[in-house]
């Protein structure tokens, strides 16, 4: 891996260090605690375990700086022009019923912007880095978006809503709209990886409503590094962490925002 800056080295490390729990946590599930946060929405001990060491890592070198977790939310909020923005579990769902799709996703905020981030997938060793200026990595090779130019024929890859959202109708209009225009959507159930899997040309497109920065913070850096495109539409501004998000390899980007904002979708 070409990357080599003391965060995104940082960052490898503690990634590295917090994967070795939990790999041992999905491998006895049925043992974590398991706490719903809400319908559809739950936390368990895996992820707490998780988010503590990586704080802990993080902490060790810049102590000064921010952190915004989905577990513990905002630390040492003063400082907003460094921050850590940290999703131990990406893909909590997933990870309960087994299925190996989903990733520490870490990234490193300076001053408004993401400069690098990590996603890993610690069943697969799927680790996807970058750095603003100098590309993104998958483990060892450089990794680019896909060059699909139709909306026609690109291969999108979307998350369903939650079980509290407010929007559910909302949002399967659009899907069902929207994959009517194109050759086909999948569904994995892990923002950061999906991300990731448009940054390296496996999908063309990425786009969801309702989630949080920490989902795609890592993810950011990454695909832009890459050569795509990263865009937020309607944005909410009482909850500026709440993100509806657009990510494509740049060329489909304009077609598929006009797919969302379709006004027969209500």
């Amino acid at each position: 891996m070409r990357l080599n800056s003391p965060q995104i080295n940082l960052l490898i490390r503690a990634c590295t260090k917090a994967s070795r729990s939990l790999i041992r946590d999905f491998g006895e599930i049925e043992n974590l605690q398991v706490l719903a946060k809400g319908p559809g929405d739950f936390v368990t001990s895996a992820d707490k375990r998780t988010e503590k060491i990586l704080i802990e890592e993080l902490q060790k070198a810049h102590p000064e700086y921010g952190i915004i977790t989905e577990e513990s939310g905002m630390i040492n909020k003063s400082n907003i022009n460094n921050r850590w923005i940290i999703d131990p579990i990406d893909g909590t769902m997933n990870f309960l019923n087994g299925v190996p799709q989903f990733a520490i996703s870490v990234g490193y905020e300076e001053n408004g912007e993401i400069k690098c981030g990590v996603i890993f997938n610690p069943v697969t060793n799927e680790m996807f880095c970058a750095e603003k200026g100098n590309g993104s990595y998958l483990n060892n090779g450089r990794i680019r978006v896909s060059n699909k130019k139709k909306i026609k024929d690109a291969l999108l890859v979307t998350g369903g809503p939650r079980g509290a959202s407010k929007i559910k109708d909302k949002i399967f209009s659009e899907y069902i709209s929207i994959s009517k225009n194109v050759s086909n959507v999948r569904k994995f159930g892990s923002a950061a990886l999906d991300m990731a899997y448009v940054a390296c040309g496996s999908f063309d497109g990425y786009w969801q409503r309702e989630l949080n920065y920490w989902d795609v913070a890592a993810g950011i850096i990454i695909l832009k590094e890459a050569g795509g495109f990263v865009d937020f539409f309607e944005e909410d501004t009482i909850s500026p962490l709440k993100k509806n998000v657009l990510a494509t390899n740049s060329i489909i980007h304009e077609e598929l925002k006009e797919l969302i904002n379709k006004k027969d979708i209500e």
